[in-house]
């Protein structure tokens, strides 16, 4: 009777692990790598460590609650202070799409030489078609989503392959520490964009209701079952973000090319010229996988916001149209796609404190969760996760501006 609810609820972590590996990870795991070496490695490790916890809370809420995070914090905020919540993730959701529909719109162009606001408007169509998946439930999604990290993790895989590993200075590369100030900023970059706010709000979305009637035991035997589903999704995740690193490792450090591996584009080009065009076409393409499947799940997310702190439902394909406005403006007026992924991370940096102090808020509410609710232990791990995180983004912040 357990085996029905528990293969219904599989796909969540899943789903919630595309933001783990949209092309502001591809962009940063590469310039990483190719200025670092495998010098970072540990970061990456670490920083996937740090997000388990946070997402296997925010599916906790989900199946505790039978609401999403935001649905949830509505029942214990004021109405100005869900205004200002929805307000600023609204924000956060538009930088997002930025980062997400340029990363797609940029492996369009390197697949097919388009100019980049040819690629951002077939970018715009495809994402559409994705999104359309949702109107025959939540299944088709998923399982669209998941076919897309399928693609992500087989094109990474063929390019770590392709390029091989240094088992040496991988084993190095996994002791903590920094040689220099450049590899600080590049540790605060990576672990900064760790946590997500929109895989925070997805997550909790997509296990809200999912399974009714099971009872406390059920309950209990779900939230095992998540456990594990977080733990193997965020895996792989990490597994790719760590092999994106090793890739641009294994090609360009020590090379003369290293300092001018500065964005998506450069690192495309330099794989084609160090490791082969069959290793740059697999970077393009996973780069469009990455940035059509992250930037349906942000839209999603942004609905989940959008209803549930302030009771407004816009059909997924106009909030889609919406979100993804500022990209093609961007695209149209001939900005850089390195700068405004840059920018586009900035913004997101200032909505990761705010969707950490609702998922704390509402996960240690016994009202909202019952006996499910957090203890001080778990509690503890997500403040000091939560200081980590919000520590490091602010430096992240600093440094952007000051240079």
């Amino acid at each position: 009777m357990f085996r029905r609810p528990r293969v219904a609820l599989a796909g969540p972590a899943f789903i919630a692990s595309i933001a783990y590996v949209d092309p502001g990870n591809v962009a940063t795991n590469s310039v990483a790598g190719a200025t670092s070496g495998y010098a970072l490695a540990w970061v990456v490790v670490g920083a996937g460590l740090m997000a388990m916890p946070v997402q296997y809370v925010a599916a906790k809420v989900g199946i505790a609650s039978g609401r999403s995070v935001p649905r949830a914090a509505k029942e214990t905020m004021s109405r100005p202070t869900r205004i200002l919540m929805w307000l600023q993730a609204e924000i956060v959701a538009m930088a997002t799409d930025v980062a997400e529909f340029l990363g797609a719109a940029v492996g369009l162009q390197l697949l097919f030489g388009l100019g980049l606001l040819e690629s951002g408007l077939i970018t715009a169509v495809i994402s559409f078609a994705v999104l359309g998946l949702q109107r025959r439930g939540h299944r088709p999604f998923e399982v669209g989503i998941i076919a897309f990290l399928a693609f992500i993790v087989a094109g990474v895989a063929f390019q770590l392959f392709s390029v091989g590993v240094d088992p040496g200075g991988l084993a190095g590369g996994l002791v903590p520490g920094f040689a220099d100030s450049t590899q600080l900023v590049l540790a605060v970059g990576i672990v900064g964009a760790t946590v997500m706010p929109h895989a925070i709000y997805a997550h909790s979305a997509l296990t809200a209701g999912r399974v009714r009637g099971v009872g406390r035991s059920g309950r209990a035997r779900l939230l095992g079952f998540q456990r594990t589903e977080v733990v193997v999704a965020l895996t792989v995740a990490s597994l790719v973000n760590l092999s994106m690193l090793l890739i641009a490792a294994r090609v360009f450090s020590g090379t003369s090319a290293a300092p001018g591996v500065d964005g998506l584009e450069a690192a495309h080009a330099g794989l084609g010229q160090f490791a082969g065009g069959a290793v740059a076409l697999a970077f393009a393409a996973t780069l469009l996988a990455s940035g059509l499947s992250s930037a349906a799940v942000g839209t999603y997310s942004g609905q989940v916001v959008m209803e549930g702190f302030v009771d407004v439902r816009l059909p997924l394909l106009v909030r889609r149209f919406v979100t993804m406005l500022p990209a093609l403006v961007l695209l149209a007026v001939g900005v850089s796609p390195t700068a405004a992924l840059v920018g586009s991370q900035v913004v997101l940096c200032f909505g990761i404190p705010f969707a950490l102090y609702a998922l704390l808020r509402v996960a240690r509410d016994r009202r909202l969760l019952g006996d499910e609710a957090i203890g001080r232990p778990m509690q503890a791990v997500l403040g000091l996760i939560s200081a980590v995180v919000i520590t490091l983004n602010v430096v992240l912040v600093v440094d952007t501006f000051a240079g």
